[in-house]
């Protein structure tokens, strides 16, 4: 299993320097790169190496490696808009998020993230340095600092490329590191998980994690945005700039209180996890308009894919079933029907009579279809 480590990397301000130069070169490098790819339609790695790879060398002072990575990071970077363009992430053929996609070369930010790998960059681990490649020359006992199991996790599992990243005035390595798998227990069970807006999530347990924090914290902060965007001052934007990740801190920190809390259960009872398959919720969910921007800053990608990832850590099952109707149906007698939902908190069965919270019926509903799922996907 592969994650990332993120470390704070602490230079001195001649070393700070350094970075900044390094970025600046590599990106304008890019830049360049991209541009001819674009005028000669020539996208693959190997290929743009033949055209760019002495020049960018010669123009902008790259050692070989930064050369090769800022070639692939090019050749990568039109890699995902052919796909995106390919699945119709862009819009359709001839609209206009398409057309301005596709009528210009791409452009990398001047300190956007370098890649760098082992012939760049070492690590020492005792010391809590690196040794890294710049334009000024190696730059040599540069401290970094992190979280203790962040630094365990570094010294002893890493493995392969690491970016230097410059965010909010301060620099970052995120360094890729690979964990032994888990073996995935035989589930007895499933917890089923219900997202939702009104509640964050709400398991089969009825254990429900409420939203209204959530999105109060959002109410407040779409309204500073606004007052501060209406007073347009160089304060006011300053303000808006340093507080611009605060609130996808806050909601990344909630959801990974919700998804260890949610794994840590199954893992005691020794069930597996079942989650809706909510691909392409934005497009079918038809919602007025004062509940659009709840659900379009709604993080359930994020929450599930953290589900994912701690679950796979620890050997939990993961199981996605479809969705549809697992709030219309009685958990008890499967009955489908509109009107087992008079309204949002309230599940009614027209045919057994059965009362439950929607969300936790709904819940349970998802955590039969992982069992059936399961069933179905390891028969043997």
């Amino acid at each position: 299993m592969r994650l990332v480590v993120q470390v704070k990397l602490l230079p001195t301000p001649e070393q700070a320097a350094a970075l900044e130069a390094t970025l600046r070169a590599a990106n304008q490098a890019a830049d360049l790169v991209s541009r001819i790819a674009y005028q000669q339609r020539c996208f693959r790695n190997f290929d743009l190496r033949k055209h760019t790879y002495e020049q960018i060398k010669a123009a902008f002072g790259l050692a070989a490696q930064a050369a090769q990575h800022v070639i692939k990071k090019v050749a990568d970077a039109y890699r995902t808009l052919h796909t995106n363009l390919a699945a119709g992430r862009l819009g359709k053929p001839g609209s206009a998020r398409r057309v301005k996609a596709e009528s210009k070369p791409i452009s990398f930010r001047p300190r956007a993230a370098q890649p760098y790998d082992d012939r760049c960059l070492s690590w020492q681990h005792g010391h809590r340095t690196v040794s890294i490649w710049t334009t000024a020359g190696r730059l040599r006992g540069l401290a970094f600092t992190g979280s203790a199991q962040q630094l365990a996790l570094l010294a002893k599992h890493r493995k392969g490329e690491s970016d230097l990243i410059w965010r909010d005035g301060c620099w970052y390595l995120y360094a890729t590191v690979e964990v032994a798998d888990v073996p995935v227990a035989v589930p007895d069970g499933f917890l089923g998980v219900d997202l939702g807006i009104a509640n964050i999530a709400t398991t089969s347990d009825a254990v429900r994690y409420s939203g209204r924090g959530l999105k109060a914290v959002r109410h407040r902060n779409r309204e500073l945005r606004r007052r501060l965007q209406a007073k347009a001052t160089k304060s006011a934007r300053r303000l808006l700039k340093r507080r611009r990740r605060k609130e996808a801190r806050f909601a990344a920190n909630v959801n990974h209180v919700i998804a260890k809390q949610i794994v840590t259960e199954a893992e005691r009872t020794g069930r597996g996890i079942a989650l809706e398959d909510l691909g392409g919720i934005r497009d079918r969910v038809r919602l007025r308009k004062p509940q659009r921007v709840t659900l379009h800053s709604w993080s359930f990608h994020q929450l599930g894919a953290f589900l994912a990832y701690k679950a796979a850590r620890a050997g939990v099952a993961v199981i996605h079933v479809d969705p549809a109707y697992s709030s219309q149906e009685c958990s008890r007698c499967h009955h489908v029907d509109s009107g087992n939902r008079p309204d949002q908190e309230t599940f009614t069965c027209t045919s057994c009579g059965f009362a439950e919270h929607a969300d936790v019926n709904a819940a349970r509903n998802i955590a039969l279809r992982g069992e059936a799922g399961w069933a179905v996907s390891h028969a043997a």
